[in-house]
């Protein structure tokens, strides 16, 4: 099949690239002229563990081409994917501009029958709006879609070639079985297409994300709880999950939730709901609880050193809101850092991907080592915020020998008490 993939940011990137690996002929649209001659070269412009390796053999097999022309996408597609940004506006809604302004220019230059699919994260009722956009100028016929993504950053390739479930929402018999044959490679193990109603489909996406995120939210209240109590949280997420009601998934303590989908989805789930006359009080308490879990190692490490945190040396390990992404959109470590920063510290950080997205955000504030113990050369603490594999088994004979404080403030509770500990060390991690 002809696809066309309007945007080349993660979703559409990985969204063109996958959909070329089971042979349709993909052409991917930015607007971004450097952007597009880069990846025409080969170079992908985002950090996902495999991505490389099929978009480098799409390209080579001719399936998977770039494109600044919206003009050249229609002509190629007849399936055209909208993957778009739809950042947060001010009042925690998610903007449509760029999505309704291509949906615009595909009004006056779409020329025979296409499927326009929503791929982006959009409010209940989108679907509608870009069809009535391409309504205004559109002379031939076309049907809009709804189909969400449920990518994980660091595991989206295996998500999109072996999903769990796919969801369209189509109202178009025509619409829907032109999806079914695009998606009928990716589900021959048995998983389904989920067929549903425009409105639905989106709604599927926004309570998905704000699901998890409350469950994560949730577990981190409990981890709080358990601090105050003198309970193990590690202990208590294990008796929750194997509860097969419940599942071990999301239930591990931390500092709070970042990335580009669940603070900016469940803010936009909850402002839907206020447009609509409802509240959803429980979305505000996530959102109020996630956002001073980013900051609750900061009260432990004042406490450490008296208040006093002028010209302390704090090493950080990991800036990426999760392991296997380069992404740092709403992570802790930069409130962290910003924190810090405030009262005086000086901060050298190691992350195995996104120190140059944090280089471009924060310049020379801190500074950034070439491995993770370099960062611990005469450091008074260290602070881990990510859980990237290489920080799981680390060499505390060396730590010890390179730091001048013996203290480790762990937000992603790595290591067994007992074993730091044992090892000379001050640790002090969550809910534990």
């Amino acid at each position: 099949m002809k696809i066309a993939v309007i945007g080349t940011g993660y979703v559409g990137l990985v969204t063109g690239t996958c959909l070329a690996e089971t042979g349709n002929e993909v052409l991917c649209i930015d607007i971004d002229a450097d952007k597009v001659q880069k990846m025409q070269n080969g170079e992908v412009p985002i950090y996902e563990p495999h991505l490389d390796v099929l978009f480098e053999r799409n390209i080579k097999a001719n399936r998977l081409k770039f494109s600044t022309s919206l003009d050249e996408g229609l002509e190629h597609g007849d399936i055209i994917f909208l993957a778009l940004p739809t950042p947060e506006d001010e009042d925690g809604s998610a903007d449509l501009k760029y999505i309704l302004g291509v949906a615009d220019d595909i009004g006056k230059l779409i020329k025979d029958y296409k499927v326009i699919v929503d791929k982006s994260t959009v409010p209940v009722g989108t679907s509608d709006k870009v069809k009535e956009t391409i309504s205004k100028h559109a002379k031939v016929e076309f049907d809009v879609v709804s189909n969400p993504e449920f990518l994980r950053e660091g595991f989206a390739v295996d998500d999109f070639l072996k999903p769990e479930r796919i969801v369209v929402g189509s109202s178009s018999e025509r619409a829907t079985k032109l999806m079914e044959k695009l998606y009928k490679p990716y589900v021959r193990s048995g998983n389904p297409i989920i067929i549903m109603d425009e409105k639905s489909a989106e709604l599927t996406k926004y309570a998905s994300n704000s699901f998890l995120a409350a469950k994560i939210t949730f577990m981190n209240e409990i981890a709080n709880f358990c601090e105050k109590v003198g309970a193990d949280v590690d202990k208590v997420r294990i008796g929750m999950g194997t509860d097969s009601r419940i599942g071990k998934r999301f239930l591990f303590p931390g500092i709070g939730y970042g990335g580009s989908c669940f603070p900016k989805d469940v803010k936009a789930l909850h402002k839907s709901g206020l447009d609509n006359n409802y509240n959803f009080k429980i979305l505000d308490a996530v959102i109020n609880v996630n956002a001073r879990q980013k900051l609750v190692l900061i009260p432990k490490i004042e406490n450490h050193f008296n208040n006093d945190l002028k010209g302390k040396n704090i090493a950080i390990w990991g800036l990426a809101f999760k392991p296997e992404t380069d992404d740092i959109r709403e992570a802790p470590s930069l409130y962290m850092i910003d924190q810090l920063l405030a009262q005086g510290c000086n901060i050298k950080a190691f992350d195995p991907e996104a120190m140059p997205n944090v280089k471009r955000k924060l310049g020379d504030k801190i500074t950034f080592a070439d491995n993770m113990y370099d960062t611990l050369e005469n450091a008074d603490a260290l602070v881990i915020s990510t859980e990237w594999s290489i920080f799981r088994t680390p060499n505390f004979s060396k730590m010890k020998d390179l730091m001048k404080g013996h203290t480790i403030f762990d937000g992603r509770n790595l290591y067994e008490v007992n074993e730091v500990q044992n090892e000379g060390f001050k640790y002090i991690s969550i809910g534990r």
